[in-house]
């Protein structure tokens, strides 16, 4: 079976037969790989450990028919290690983990910029960097917009018109003017507005200094964006408990 490298964050992973896992891996390379982890879960495996949700690692796969074979794991940082002793670490990390896994469909096809993201994400939060609200609704618009489903917060989504504009609509694709905003459409303040564009763009000075209401308006705001784009809820987001963990 001919051989390859690539560098992977696992996703999630599933147990086969007795001693065997599945697991999803988000490629540099490569995208989304399903691969065989031989003998893991037994004791004496000599990559188990590094083949966990959250661990990045540098790989050799041998291709197969229909699942790829881990033939070597090296461990280039293991992130899990500081998120999952804190439930609102942790609570991210599921969501993050599951919206780079919906949002790279095809596999074997490169999804090179989602890989350098959620790997970013998960470094930032592992370290308790930043508070852990912030970094997923930050990743979540981030991620959005690499699938090609990017908001627009100033232009008129519908129409071009140079805002700033007052209404936001998921269903139109960000904040709408006037004319072009439909029934039931959102007002959010503009200091949210400013928020929402800070986090698209990784302004962290500008994103920081949003207050408490500001930071929870967003947050609704972009769960309806991204659950009216992808249709159906995240399994993992209603497990989110962001009251602990790093500020």
């Amino acid at each position: 079976m001919p051989l390859y490298r690539d560098q992977a964050i696992v996703l999630r992973t599933q147990k086969l037969g007795e001693a065997d896992r599945i697991a999803t891996l988000l490629t540099r390379a490569n995208g989304k790989v399903r691969a065989v982890a031989k003998g893991v879960r037994r004791t004496s495996s000599r990559f188990g450990a590094r083949l966990e949700p959250f661990s990045h690692v540098d790989l050799q796969l041998a291709t197969g028919r229909t699942l790829d074979v881990v033939t070597q794991a090296e461990s280039i940082a293991a992130y899990g290690e500081g998120i999952v002793g804190d439930y609102a670490r942790y609570t991210t990390g599921t969501v993050l983990l599951e919206t780079a896994d919906r949002l790279v469909v095809e596999e074997k096809e490169p999804a090179t910029q989602q890989h350098l993201l959620l790997a970013g994400a998960l470094r930032v939060l592992s370290t308790g960097e930043r508070e852990p609200g912030l970094v997923l609704d930050s990743f979540l618009l981030r991620s959005l917009a690499i699938s090609g489903y990017a908001p627009s917060f100033d232009d008129c989504a519908r129409c071009g018109e140079p805002g700033p504009h007052r209404a936001f609509n998921p269903a139109s694709g960000g904040m709408v003017c006037t004319t072009c905003r439909p029934p039931a459409s959102a007002m959010p303040s503009p200091a949210t507005v400013a928020h929402l564009a800070a986090l698209l763009t990784g302004d962290w000075p500008t994103a920081l200094k949003a207050d408490p209401r500001t930071r929870r308006e967003s947050t609704g705001l972009i769960a309806a964006f991204f659950t009216y784009h992808q249709e159906n809820q995240l399994r993992s987001l209603p497990h989110l408990d962001l009251t602990s963990g790093a500020s």
